[in-house]
C-alpha cells in the first residue's frame, strides 16, 4: 500500500466523515428521530409530574368517597385503602401505576366504579370532536382575517377586524356560551339544543367515537346533519377566543415578513402577487402561526369544561371536574395524562411541520 493512501477504517460504520455525510443526506429523518425521543422522555416526565401533583392535593380520598358511617369503621377504611393501593408508600404506588400504564391499565374510577380507560374512551372523542371543530374554524377564520388585516394595514378592514379580535379575546367564554344558547336556541330557534345529537336519534355505530365521522361512515346522513348542527354553536363559541388570538398573531407575523428583503426581491422580479403571497409571505409566516395554533388546540382540549356544561355535552371537562370534587385520584391522573399526552403529540406535530416548512430547522 502506498504511504500516501488513506488507511481503511476497520469499524463497521465507516469513518466519521462518512457517517456525517450519510447523516447529512437524511436531515429530516434524524430530526424526526430526535423529536420522537424527546416526546417519549416528556411522556415519562408527565406521568411522574401528574402522579406527584395529584397526591399533593389537600384532602383524603377515603373521606371524600366513604360515608360517615363507613368512616367510623376501621375495617372498611383499611379495606378501601388496600383496594386502591393507598396503604403503600408513594414511590411504590408510582411504580405500580407505571406498570399498569404499560399494560394499558389506568386504574378504577372511584366515582363510576369502572376502569378509567373505559370512561376516557367514551368521553375523549366528544371533547376531541368539539376542540377539533373549534380549532379548524379558528385556523381558517383567524389566518384569513389576519392576512386581510395585514394587507389592508391601517385601513377600514384592518380596524374592523382588530375590533372583532379584541371582542373575541375579551369576552368570557362561559358568558358567550350562555348568550349563544339563549339567543340561538331559546329565542330564535335556529340552532339545536343540548347534547351531541337529537334526543330521538340513536348514536351511530362506534368506529372512532366521533359522531360526525361515524355517522358519515355508516351512511346515516340524518344523524350526521344532527351531529353537525349540535356541534356548530359550541364550536363557534369555543373558537371565539382562538380566532382573535390567531388573527392578531397572523397580522403581526405577516407584517413582519412583508418588510423582509426576500419579499422585496420577489416583487422586484415581477412575480405575480399571489405567488409572492403564498410562496414567500405565508410560508415564512407559518412557523410562528403553527406554534400558536398548536398551543391553542391544547388549550381548547383542556378548557372545554364550561362549554360542555352549558351545552350538556359529555366530555373530559365534566369528567375532570367531578373527579376533582370527589378526589377520584385515578380519574384525575387519567385526565392529566390524556391532556399531557395531547400537548406532547401536538408539540411533536408542530416540530415535524417546522422541519417540513423550514429546512433550516431540521439542519440545526
Amino acid at each position: 500500500m502506498s504511504p500516501l493512501s488513506a488507511p481503511s477504517d476497520p469499524s463497521p460504520g465507516g469513518t466519521a466523515a462518512q457517517r456525517r455525510t450519510a447523516g447529512a443526506r437524511h436531515p429530516l429523518a434524524r430530526f424526526l428521530l430526535r423529536r420522537v425521543a424527546v416526546a417519549l422522555l416528556l411522556g415519562l416526565g408527565i406521568t411522574l409530574v401528574t402522579f406527584v401533583l395529584t397526591n399533593l392535593v389537600p384532602g383524603d380520598p377515603v373521606t371524600a368517597n366513604l360515608g360517615q358511617r363507613a368512616l367510623s369503621d376501621p375495617a372498611i377504611v383499611a379495606q378501601f385503602r388496600a383496594e386502591h393501593g393507598l396503604d403503600k408508600p408513594l414511590p411504590q404506588q408510582y411504580l405500580t401505576y407505571l406498570g399498569g400504564l404499560l399494560r394499558g391499565d389506568l386504574g378504577m374510577s372511584q366515582q363510576s366504579h369502572r376502569p378509567v380507560l373505559t370512561d376516557l374512551a367514551e368521553l375523549v372523542p366528544s371533547t376531541i370532536e368539539l376542540a377539533g371543530a373549534a380549532i379548524t374554524v379558528s385556523l381558517v377564520a383567524g389566518v384569513a382575517f389576519g392576512l386581510v388585516a395585514a394587507l389592508r394595514r391601517d385601513r377600514l378592514p384592518d380596524h374592523l377586524l382588530r375590533l372583532v379580535a379584541l371582542v373575541g379575546i375579551s369576552v368570557p367564554t362561559f358568558w358567550l356560551a350562555l348568550l349563544a344558547f339563549y339567543l340561538f336556541f331559546f329565542r330564535l330557534r335556529i340552532a339545536p339544543g343540548s347534547g351531541r345529537i337529537a334526543p330521538d336519534m340513536s348514536a351511530p355505530p362506534q368506529v372512532t367515537g366521533l359522531f360526525t365521522v361515524d355517522s358519515a361512515l355508516a351512511g346515516q346522513w340524518d344523524v350526521f346533519a344532527s351531529a353537525v348542527g349540535h356541534l356548530m354553536t359550541p364550536a363557534l363559541v369555543l373558537a371565539a377566543y382562538t380566532i382573535g388570538l390567531l388573527m392578531r398573531f397572523t397580522r403581526s407575523a405577516v407584517l413582519e415578513v412583508l418588510g423582509q428583503d426576500h419579499v422585496r426581491a420577489a416583487r422586484a422580479k415581477g412575480l405575480p402577487g399571489r405567488t409572492v403571497l403564498t410562496r414567500y409571505v405565508l410560508r415564512s409566516a407559518l412557523v410562528p402561526i403553527i406554534t400558536v395554533a398548536g398551543l391553542a388546540f391544547g388549550s381548547l382540549l383542556s378548557g372545554t369544561v364550561l362549554v360542555e356544561s352549558v351545552f350538556a355535552r359529555p366530555g373530559i371537562g365534566q369528567y375532570a371536574y367531578k373527579s376533582a370534587t370527589t378526589l377520584d385520584l385515578p380519574a384525575v391522573m387519567g385526565v392529566g395524562l390524556v391532556v399531557g399526552a395531547v400537548y406532547v403529540l401536538i408539540n411533536l406535530v408542530v416540530d415535524v411541520l417546522y422541519g417540513v416548512i423550514d429546512p433550516r430547522v431540521r439542519l440545526s
